[in-house]
């Protein structure tokens, strides 16, 4: 990476730089050393640009009543970016940065990525450390990288990938050479659709989203995969999962300063994270017990299947105007169950809404099977094109 400008997403630790997690709680935090990833790629040869906008500690949603305004979607600047890594998906897409670092709890990777039209990886849990990045969800949190290509993608997570003594959560599994997964070739491959959840008629599912998704599939058969259908009775149950468990953790990270600051807070998430101060431990345990069930689920399906394809998200980017955050936390979430099992998944572009907003298509793989899932996407990329669109701006 030498030589190359990236960005950070907000909550990254820089040494001597203010690291704000999007609050005015934080607004005069300046960290004495480099979280890991950070530091990882400035010895890659990096250049760091700056710090990005971002949704309040990763789970606001855009809100006027915190110190930074919201990020706009380059593709429309009226519409969101998705979040909670905004500015990472906002300034990839328009150009200002050539790749940037999100973090993921229930997809503010995939998310953003999806609808800024770019590509974002949430790599396998434990795979890239987290120490030194702001906490929302310690047992759901992914850190990953935000691109305009698939090798791109490649080459940010090679840079940041590995064990470190200093995260708990870290993996010892050897980091292998991701550039070699930047090859045009899926013949064979086995890709399951969980239809029944992703792709059936849902009012809260839009039907020209589904539809780009499904025209990408085609393509990916063209190219030589076998596609099959596969059924995951733990996907009614896993949104819910998330969300208790996301903010149950982000209530006991952050009770001090809600209860001596409470002010400081945006109004959105002070909200959210009051609602986690009313979790019970029984909610915990069984959010706890769907998650053990969802990993033994999706396991035994991925006996049977290399990845599984969907829609990365239930919407194209919602318009500021009449935008209700709570939104958000309603309905089905295509990116959460790949937080809960901790399986990687990336988003890549698959095309536009008539009216110019783009599509994503999410790819997700067996545990540490990072380049199968690059090879995926990087097949399909090389192949549709979208890559090669940018907004005018």
């Amino acid at each position: 990476m030498h030589g190359i400008p990236f960005a950070l997403k907000d909550l990254y630790d820089t040494a001597g730089i203010r690291t704000t997690s999007g609050s005015q709680v934080d607004i005069e935090r300046v960290p004495t050393e480099d979280a890991t990833t950070t530091a990882r790629l400035k010895a890659a040869g990096g250049i760091l640009l700056g710090k990005l906008a971002m949704h309040e500690f990763a789970l606001g949603g855009p809100d006027w009543t915190t110190p930074f305004e919201p990020a706009r979607n380059p593709w429309n600047l009226n519409h969101i970016t998705g979040g909670s890594s905004s500015g990472s998906g906002s300034s990839v897409a328009s150009g200002q940065s050539m790749g940037a670092l999100g973090s993921c709890t229930g997809g503010s990777i995939r998310g953003p990525a999806s609808l800024c039209g770019i590509v974002g990886l949430k790599p396998t849990y434990g795979r890239v450390s987290r120490f030194g990045v702001v906490t929302l969800s310690w047992s759901q949190d992914h850190a990953g990288p935000m691109t305009r290509t698939v090798e791109d993608t490649a080459f940010m997570l090679q840079a940041i990938a590995g064990h470190d003594p200093r995260d708990p959560t870290s993996s010892h599994a050897p980091v292998p050479d991701y550039s070699r997964s930047l090859r045009e070739d899926i013949r064979g491959v086995r890709i399951g659709l969980p239809r029944h959840y992703f792709f059936d008629d849902d009012p809260g599912v839009n039907r020209e989203v589904v539809a780009r998704v499904e025209q990408a599939v085609s393509v990916l058969e063209e190219l030589g995969a076998h596609v099959e259908e596969v059924t995951l009775p733990s996907l009614d149950y896993v949104r819910a999962a998330n969300s208790v468990i996301m903010v149950s953790e982000a209530f006991a990270y952050h009770e001090p300063n809600l209860k001596t600051r409470p002010q400081e807070f945006g109004e959105i998430v002070r909200g959210r994270f009051r609602i986690g101060g009313l979790m019970s431990a029984s909610d915990y345990l069984q959010a706890q017990r769907v998650r053990t069930w969802a990993r033994r689920d999706f396991a035994q399906v991925m006996k049977t299947v290399d990845f599984l394809v969907t829609p990365t998200m239930t919407q194209p980017a919602a318009a500021f105007e009449g935008f209700d955050p709570m939104s958000t936390t309603r309905g089905k979430s295509f990116t959460a169950p790949f937080n809960v099992t901790g399986l990687p998944a990336i988003s890549v572009p698959c095309g536009f809404t008539e009216s110019g907003l783009p599509i994503g298509m999410q790819i997700a793989g067996k545990p540490f099977d990072e380049p199968g899932v690059i090879q995926a996407a990087y097949t399909y990329q090389q192949y549709a094109g979208w890559h090669q669109l940018n907004p005018a701006i």
